[in-house]
């Protein structure tokens, strides 16, 4: 008699700090009634290439990709556009044989933008703070998006500049010191730095030169309402917050590795910010 294992995924990642990701799937899984598991994975650099090329004789039908991780996979599978764009992949899956590999924090940060602001990309011009890896992930959607002017601050400005001329002359490096002039003219307002998360920066910053129709975005979820995001509440403007994007950007992983499309829904987010609240 053949019994077949259920499937299961993993979080790679070392070391392997906690993570909410096995609550996200876990609550799915229950939710829509599929037999399947997600556990974490302490993958030291070393293993990654043994544990990666091994993944389905491990029993995973895929993974998901923390740090210092997410750029080493890209050797070790087949990256669609937007993983390479971003230059780093966050999820792995097998198709036709093949294992491939994305990067959801693009469409995480869409589909959370699609959920908590309604029409926001109708407008063209955006200030992205930060050039990191998050922000290479926000640049690429709202490229997708249609947005025509795209400025892009950093505290290091060549690392902005190097980010500016990877995507194109949508994209427009700016000084820190500069980000005061832009503030009128953007409708979009992304912080992807870590400043205004708990132990770092406060993020200095005069929402009142925002239009009034203007959607501000913050991809820090500890605290779950940052000053920037409860600023910008109070002023009336629309929010995102970062506790949106980690849930949204896990709902194509598992549809890619157990075949239907989860949702994203206020149970789960409760489940999720009591997590984060624990002391």
């Amino acid at each position: 008699m053949n019994v077949t294992k259920a499937p299961a995924a993993c979080l790679i990642g070392w070391p392997a700090a906690h993570s909410r990701s096995p609550l996200i799937h876990h609550y799915w899984l229950r939710t829509l009634g599929i037999e399947g598991g997600y556990v974490i994975e302490a993958v030291p650099p070393e293993d990654l290439r043994d544990f990666v090329l091994r993944l389905s004789l491990r029993g995973f039908v895929g993974a998901n990709v923390t740090i210092p991780h997410k750029e080493g996979v890209m050797a070790l599978s087949a990256p669609d556009g937007r993983a390479k764009a971003v230059g780093a992949a966050n999820t792995l899956w097998f198709a036709d044989g093949e294992l491939r590999s994305t990067n959801t924090d693009v469409e995480g940060f869409l589909g959370n933008l699609d959920a908590s602001a309604r029409l926001w990309d109708t407008a063209d011009e955006a200030l992205v703070l930060g050039a990191g890896g998050a922000s290479r992930a926000v640049v690429f959607g709202l490229l997708e998006r249609g947005f025509t002017r795209v400025h892009l601050a950093n505290r290091t400005p060549a690392r902005a500049e190097a980010l500016a001329a990877q995507f194109g002359p949508k994209v427009l490096p700016l000084s820190w010191d500069g980000i005061n002039e832009v503030l009128p003219r953007a409708k979009l307002l992304v912080n992807t730095t870590s400043l205004g998360m708990h132990g770092q920066g406060a993020l200095e910053l005069d929402v009142a030169r925002l239009p009034s129709d203007a959607v501000v975005a913050d991809l820090v979820y500890v605290p779950l309402v940052t000053p920037l995001l409860a600023t910008a509440s109070a002023r009336g403007l629309r929010i995102a917050d970062g506790l949106g994007m980690l849930l949204h950007q896990a709902v194509r992983g598992f549809e890619l590795w157990f075949g239907q499309r989860p949702q994203v829904t206020a149970e789960l987010r409760a489940l999720v910010e009591a997590d984060l609240t624990k002391t």
